[in-house]
């Protein structure tokens, strides 16, 4: 029996977990060294790859013997400072060959939220670059790894899937679009200076929006977008001023705790003479406070109420999302043959 057949998948995303958890499992840099060192202390884990995005927590690990689900899970929860109760629930868990499948399916835009979207990619190929840099994983994570990269490129070459592609900076000013119709005598207000920033700064100049303001806690990032894009600057310590001028706010910062606070944007209604607010909060955690969507003419949406809005876009991609998902699962499976031939398929547990 070979170390791949213990290959195993724990964690959690946004299929199995709701907006307020996911929040509560994002990884800061500490805890993720504190699950680290943890693997290292069971002894029991002989390779292991750590996904963390705003939306999914996934450990891909490798193991001699088999490995312990619950173990891994209670390792999980202590250092998140969650009850294993409150998260076994929504968990999810593979082995072997399912957890080459997810691996394929996730790398190649099909497990996102924003369905088809190719920020994923990148994002995957940093986390094993990641545990490459820190020596955790071995023979059967690289194969996995690269073959899951490998066929990503082909599921855009092969398949229509990234035709019509979404993300959720396109969604987002989609939505804004809807509610506004023209944007052109619309002021946008931007937070954050990161990739998600930049993209939806790109989305607005395509739809020909009026005034951009760009804030972010490092000023010469958002001078720098402002510029790019033909915009303004406003400097962070002025976002209540920004709040009360602005028709629009997208907020993407990697802030631990709300940028913008339900004092804050009940500040700033006082001042617009009953013009209402649009908040779009592109962050996890969010980068604004749940309680600002209960004030009089605010409205605010997040990462979910936007993927219910991408949805219209998977129905009428689902024929290439099927095509897909069969010409991974094909591959996936002659990967885990290779690594251990003569195996049989495990089901998902």
């Amino acid at each position: 029996m070979t170390a791949a057949k213990h290959l195993f998948l724990l964690g959690a995303n946004h299929r199995t977990s709701p907006l307020a958890l996911r929040e509560r499992l994002t990884l800061t840099p500490e805890k993720g060294a504190a699950l680290a060192a943890a693997l290292r202390a069971t002894g029991a884990v002989a390779e292991y790859c750590l996904l963390n995005t705003c939306n999914r927590v996934e450990l891909y690990a490798v193991s001699p013997e088999p490995v312990t689900a619950q173990h891994l899970l209670a390792e999980f929860c202590r250092i998140q400072g969650l009850a294993p109760a409150d998260f076994a629930p929504h968990a999810h868990q593979r082995r072997n060959p399912a957890a080459v499948v997810h691996l394929f399916e996730v790398a190649a835009g099909l497990d996102s939220q924003m369905v088809g979207e190719t920020e994923i990619l990148g994002q995957v190929k940093d986390a094993y670059a990641a545990a490459q840099a820190a020596g955790t994983v071995g023979p059967v994570l690289n194969r996995v790894f690269q073959k899951a990269f490998h066929a990503a490129k082909i599921v855009r070459r092969e398949t229509a899937i990234g035709e019509g592609q979404v993300s959720v900076a396109t969604v987002a000013v989609s939505l804004a679009e809807r509610i506004f119709g023209r944007l052109r005598d619309s002021r946008v207000l931007v937070i954050g200076a990161g990739d998600i920033a930049e993209k939806t700064a790109k989305a607005l100049r395509s739809r020909e929006a009026g005034t951009i303001i760009f804030a972010n806690r490092t000023a010469a990032r958002a001078e720098e977008l402002a510029r790019e894009f033909a915009g303004a600057a406003l400097p962070f310590a002025r976002l209540d001023d920004g709040l009360a001028e602005s028709d629009i706010v997208v907020s993407s910062t990697a802030a631990p705790e709300p940028v913008l606070t339900v004092p804050m944007v009940d500040a700033a209604m006082h001042k617009r003479a009953s013009r209402p607010l649009f908040l779009i909060d592109l962050a996890l955690p969010r980068d604004i406070e749940p309680g600002a969507a209960e004030l009089p003419n605010v409205f605010v949406y997040n990462l979910d109420d936007l993927a219910r809005l991408a949805e219209e876009n998977i129905a009428q991609r689902r024929a290439e999302i099927d095509r897909a998902r069969a010409l991974l699962t094909g591959r996936a499976e002659e990967t885990w043959q290779k690594l251990s031939p003569g195996s049989t398929s495990d089901s998902p547990q």
